[in-house]
């Protein structure tokens, strides 16, 4: 159950956390550009928003009923439909996926959301703080 101040931020909370996921996950393909074998990931971004803010449809959720049984936390970020693996424009020889040029500027084309975000929710909640003391 959402409270009162969640459904006041809207959508706009959960899109943070999404976007500090997201540059997360470039900062770690920027780190690994020169590992071998490493994997570029990356989120997409609508699709993590939908399942952030979509309501419960029905789906049971899975609960441990056994002390032995693995918790759905235990499986990490793996299990998210919306982690994917980034598609190289040029595969290196090593594996390597990263394309340094376009991982920055999906950073910085993030780094610019996630600001955005931030000052959309600084005026909502300057907004609430004006109507709480009435100035």
């Amino acid at each position: 159950m959402a409270s009162s101040i969640d459904n006041f931020l809207g959508i706009h909370a959960q899109a943070l956390g999404i976007e500090s996921r997201r540059a997360q996950l470039l900062a770690a393909n920027l780190a690994n550009s020169d590992t071998p074998n490493f994997k570029a990931r990356d989120l997409d971004f609508k699709a993590a928003l939908a399942q952030a803010g979509a309501p419960a449809s029905g789906a049971l959720p899975l609960t441990a009923t056994h002390g032995t049984h693995q918790s759905t936390a235990a499986a990490g970020a793996d299990n998210d439909p919306a982690l994917l693996y980034r598609v190289p424009l040029a595969p290196s020889l090593d594996g390597n996926t990263v394309d340094t040029q376009l991982e920055q500027a999906s950073f910085a084309e993030n780094a610019v959301r996630y600001q955005a975000t931030l000052t959309l929710l600084n005026a909502r909640l300057r907004g609430l703080m004006t109507a709480i003391t009435g100035q």
